[in-house]
């Protein structure tokens, strides 16, 4: 039903998809985006921002125009596929035979698919088949005989030269040896081998054999030994076994070629095809383009489209040649907002063999929901089940914008679990993730849909590289983190967190762990997604009865800024705050010490009243804990407050802004008048610069009018925009 949600244009006739692989859904042809030289095209994007379902919806769109294959490369299926036979597969291995059983399957434009280069060199790996018997050899051989030779309609003549490669000569040569005393991987399989896959090809068929393996490193144009070379690398394991399934899939991608190159080809083929590699942060997916585009910048040219995923904004690590980000050349990028594709060309400068793999990519940044999609989504499922008017959709509406930000599926399961929710007029957009969620056709019980959420963005997403022993820990320490704003705060966290355990994951690793898997960092929280961050502050808040979890980790934050500030001379090392004492006001503000913040707010005003405006700002950027909400009561003194005038206006305006800058709450016209008055009462009182604050009166109420942050950051400036 969302398949197609916020990729329409993407995949529409004249769309992206249809000019990369050079035909419409509906079949009819287009001009192809690039070539002969193709980029690897990534979908970049963290979890719930829809990679893995716009390559379901362009596999579904386009398969049966242009032979279009889906691959999995977080599957464990092709590891399991592989076990049997250790010395003679590998989960790519597996992948890659995978991809080609299904195009000689193919019965679109053209026909099916052959791969005898492919084959070839499968054959010769398979000496590896239980210590290298020839019973065992001959049987892995016949697990690929369907690949090297095309299916055909009975009766055609094929005039192909690859015709009668395999026959049953394989088996027939091996079996002559089954009686023999042979070592493991003997060189008489292997030369049975040999000669059975070339003696009886025709002389084409010979040269394309000698062309491809003749250039496998170490042969010096001899197949025979470049295939031996391949068989004894896959054998050797690690780095070895890594280049020799490297070749393997350009071979593959050679076939591919031939299938298109071809006087045949050329009449009867229509478009590209194309490789969709889900999970492609996957060790398995990014082998895959890391030999795709090794090869390519190598200057091999191929027509195969390929389109992988990749959690990180910089399309992996691994592009970049080991050089620090800042330092990094950022690949070309498309972004489907910004109109049509970029032009791409490989950057020459001479140096094509050194050069970053990242040059033969193209970003595509995944799209977020605009406001008219996110409200269409909501307004589709609330249409027959909305229960009381319009100003609860509103609510609805703006709460899921803030707590998804855009992010698709967080947007498709919020609006769905929403369908029948009551919001009250005030509360906070957290209530929503309450709110229970039965996913369809699953068969799973109804769950809050915040713990659906967490399931699926956090725990079945974990970073590749995060280390076992911490794999339980995972969803836990996040939780605590999400009250943390620097590293220093977050190692605090951590280390109180992670006591008792061997290993520890220091608050470096974890934002490393946290960029790889896509999420976005922040200045001011160390959680720089918005929509998680309250996700995780909700999960965080409900742990322990009464918000007990909660209020521990801000006042164990508290304390130890107590401490810092304590010390001379110390500073904070991350940009969240300005001081120390800042630091620790807020976390002192959210654990119950209001009236100590006011006092400390109202001691620190005469003569410095922007420096003061900033103070109050950092402070109040902070999520306020469950329960019953005074704040709006309390901002416009509707509650009694202690002290003398400046002391109750103080005391309103923390409250106000804090309302503010929580983001989690409208605030609008009413708030923005609330902000002003203040302001502007604490202008006409009696201490040094309170002139200046009449300025500040204007700036805040226009901000908070438009539901804008007033101390702005990456991640609520973001918000900001999208409102």
């Amino acid at each position: 039903m969302c398949d197609d949600l916020g990729f329409e244009k993407l995949l529409s006739e004249e769309g992206f998809f249809a000019h990369l692989l050079g035909r419409s859904p509906s079949g009819g042809g287009r001009d192809p985006l690039y070539g002969p030289d193709l980029p690897v095209v990534l979908l970049t994007g963290g979890p719930g921002m829809g990679k893995g379902r716009l390559l379901r919806a362009v596999r579904d769109a386009f398969a049966a125009k242009v032979p279009v294959i889906h691959l999995d490369c977080g599957s464990p299926v092709y590891a399991d596929r592989a076990e049997p036979e250790p010395g003679a597969r590998s989960a790519a291995t597996e992948a890659l035979v995978e991809v080609a059983r299904r195009l000689c399957l193919w019965q679109g434009t053209g026909g099916s698919f052959a791969f005898p280069r492919l084959f070839t060199g499968l054959a010769m790996i398979a000496t590896g088949a239980t210590e290298g018997s020839p019973e065992a050899v001959a049987t892995e051989v016949e697990r690929y005989e369907q690949l090297p030779q095309k299916q055909r309609l009975r009766g055609l003549v094929t005039g192909d030269f690859w015709r009668g490669m395999l026959g049953g000569t394989v088996r027939n040569l091996l079996t002559t040896l089954s009686g023999q005393a042979l070592d493991p991987y003997s060189a008489a399989v292997s030369n049975a081998i040999l000669d059975a896959l070339f003696e009886r090809l025709a002389p084409r068929g010979r040269h394309e054999l000698e062309r491809i393996y003749g250039s496998y490193p170490g042969a010096a144009g001899q197949p025979r030994h470049g295939l031996r070379n391949l068989a004894a690398d896959f054998h050797t394991g690690g780095e070895a076994r890594e280049l020799a399934e490297s070749f393997l899939f350009r071979a593959l991608r050679e076939d591919l070629e031939a299938a298109y190159a071809s006087a045949a080809g050329w009449l009867r083929r229509v478009g590209r095809p194309g490789l969709l590699l889900d999970h492609a942060e996957s060790p398995l997916g990014e082998q895959l383009l890391r030999a795709a585009l090794t090869d390519r910048r190598g200057g091999q040219r191929d027509r195969l489209v390929i389109v992988g995923t990749a959690r990180r904004a910089d399309g992996g690590a691994f592009l970049h040649g080991g050089l620090p980000a800042e330092e990094a050349a950022a690949p070309a990028e498309f972004r489907p907002a910004d109109g049509g594709p970029p032009a791409w060309t490989r950057r020459a400068d001479g140096t094509a063999d050194r050069a970053p793999l990242a040059d033969g990519v193209l970003l595509l940044r995944m799209p977020l929901l605009t406001g008219d999609q996110l409200r269409r989504e909501t307004e589709r499922r609330q249409l027959h089940t909305e229960p009381e008017g319009a100003s609860n959709r509103r609510r609805i509406d703006a709460a899921v914008a803030r707590l998804s930000g855009g992010r698709p599926h967080t947007v498709i399961r919020l609006a769905a679990a929403a369908a029948a929710f009551r919001m009250p007029e005030d509360a906070n957009d957290r209530d929503i993730l309450d709110a229970p969620l039965r996913i369809p056709g699953d068969g799973a019980p109804e769950q809050r849909v915040a713990d659906v959420l967490l399931q699926e963005l956090i725990l079945d997403q974990l970073p590749v590289r995060l280390p076992t022993e911490h794999r339980d820990q995972w969803l836990d320490l996040l939780t605590h983190l999400s009250v943390a704003h620097d590293k220093e705060c977050a190692d605090v966290l951590l280390r109180h967190h992670q006591a008792g355990h061997v290993h520890h994951l220091t608050a470096h690793h974890l934002s490393q762990l946290l960029t790889d898997t896509g999420w976005p960092s922040c200045e001011r929280h160390f959680i720089g997604d918005f929509g998680l961050r309250q996700m995780l502050v909700h999960r965080l808040y409900g742990l322990r009865p009464g918000g007990a979890a909660w209020s521990a980790d801000h006042h164990l934050l508290r304390d130890h800024y107590t401490g810092r500030a304590a010390v001379d001379g110390a500073a904070p090392e991350g940009r969240a705050f300005r001081s120390v004492t800042a630091h620790r006001m807020s976390h002192h503000l959210v654990s119950g010490g209001a009236d100590d913040v006011v006092d400390h707010l109202v001691a620190t005003l005469p003569g410095r009243p922007r420096q003061w405006c900033a103070d109050l700002l950092e402070i109040a950027q902070a999520p306020y804990p469950g329960g019953a909400d005074a704040r709006r009561e309390r901002a416009q003194g509707r509650m009694a407050a202690r002290g003398p005038a400046l002391r109750r206006t103080v005391d309103q305006l923390l409250h106000a802004v804090w309302l503010c800058e929580e983001r989690t709450r409208p605030t609008g016209r009413e708030t923005a008048r609330t902000l002003a008055k203040l302001l502007d009462l604490l202008s006409i009182m009696e201490f040094d610069g309170a002139g200046q604050l009449s300025e500040m009166a204007t700036d805040w109420s226009g901000l908070a009018e438009n539901e804008q942050p007033l101390l702005r950051c990456t991640c609520t400036g973001q918000l900001g925009r999208r409102r």
